[in-house]
């Protein structure tokens, strides 16, 4: 009983935050609105300064903040439950620098060719470039036993990706290098609403597909050879969990950029906060977490040095990187022991 009523709390709290921080993100800015203006526009929305700076900036980037937050904790969750190590995440194992030298190229490519660049072609060029990167850290993980070594590939091929894509966007054309050097740093602002409704059936189906697979991922996180015993197809249990976890982190770098520390801080922060690691429990947690991780990052983002903005990375680095420190420590403390 006392479990469930920690359970009930934990998740009330992230809804409360979560509605917390929208609110938050919707009222501040270059130009100061009210609560009562944001529930005038919600429900009788007119022509005014305020109802256009709502609808046509703050909603698409909070809904994409909420969005993209929770795909890229829920991916982080898959990768660390996948290799059974608590610091992987799209960002430490590469995967998200090998979707950000992807789109780069697309990128770079269509503008110089006057192509309109389709969301959906970014989407794809991330998925291709997050597929390329984990079939490497794949193909590392069956060369190496220690998995702290993998993680340092993984690192070392971000890096590789990263000083690829630098050097592209160097050699750029001027016109595009703007455009470019901005995605390039991570941000939730420029989308619309048509790019918001890709993000959610895009996350919506893969989240969808990530719940249904809760049991099996609860089986394997006692071991590949328990997980088989309960009849649980590991062939294609493994092909789902790389194939959605690459989906969710292409997604986020497709339309934000790269997004640093989201997928390894939130999940072992959610369960800290529920005391269990369940998936059925902490998938939906995660999504949550992630979406108040980022909501609050880029309130800092945006209103921390006003009216010059930081990038996402930079935010989350700053609350995220401390995260994984303390993982490290207490990884290397329980070895020693």
């Amino acid at each position: 009983m006392q479990k469930k009523t920690r359970w009930l709390f934990s998740f009330l709290l992230l809804i409360f935050l979560t509605f917390l921080l929208l609110t938050a993100n919707l009222m501040t800015g270059s130009s100061d609105i009210s609560v009562m203006q944001v529930l005038h526009s919600l429900t009788t929305p007119e022509q005014t300064t305020a109802d256009r700076i709502l609808w046509q900036i703050r909603f698409p980037r909070v809904l994409t903040a909420l969005l993209l937050g929770g795909a890229l904790s829920v991916s982080g969750f898959l990768l660390q439950n996948f290799f059974h190590n608590p610091i992987a995440g799209p960002f430490v194992l590469g995967i998200s620098s090998g979707a950000k030298l992807a789109v780069a190229v697309v990128m770079i490519y269509t503008l110089q060719k006057g192509i309109l660049l389709h969301s959906g072609m970014m989407i794809l060029s991330a998925f291709v470039g997050a597929m390329l990167s984990m079939s490497l850290i794949l193909l590392i993980a069956g060369k190496v036993r220690n998995m702290s070594m993998l993680i340092v590939c993984g690192v070392m091929t971000g890096y590789i990706c990263s000083a690829v894509t630098d050097l592209l966007i160097a050699f750029a054309d001027d016109a595009n290098i703007v455009n470019l050097h901005n995605w390039s740093m991570g941000t939730f602002s420029g989308t619309d609403w048509e790019e918001v409704k890709i993000i959610s059936i895009l996350t919506g189906i893969s989240f969808l597909m990530i719940f249904c697979l809760s049991k099996p991922l609860y089986a394997w996180q006692f071991g590949e050879e328990y997980a088989a015993n309960m009849g649980v197809n590991i062939h294609l249990f493994r092909i789902l969990l790389i194939l959605l976890s690459s989906l969710l982190s292409a997604c986020v770098t497709a339309f934000a950029g790269p997004v640093s520390f989201v997928g390894i801080a939130v999940p072992h922060l959610v369960k800290s906060l529920f005391r269990t690691s369940k998936p059925i429990l902490i998938l939906p947690a995660c999504f949550l977490g992630g979406a108040v991780f980022c909501l609050f990052c880029d309130l800092l983002a945006r209103n921390l040095f006003a009216p010059n903005e930081l990038s996402i990375s930079t935010v989350t680095a700053v609350f995220g990187a401390p995260v994984v420190i303390w993982l490290m420590l207490q990884k290397q403390k329980g070895t020693n022991a």
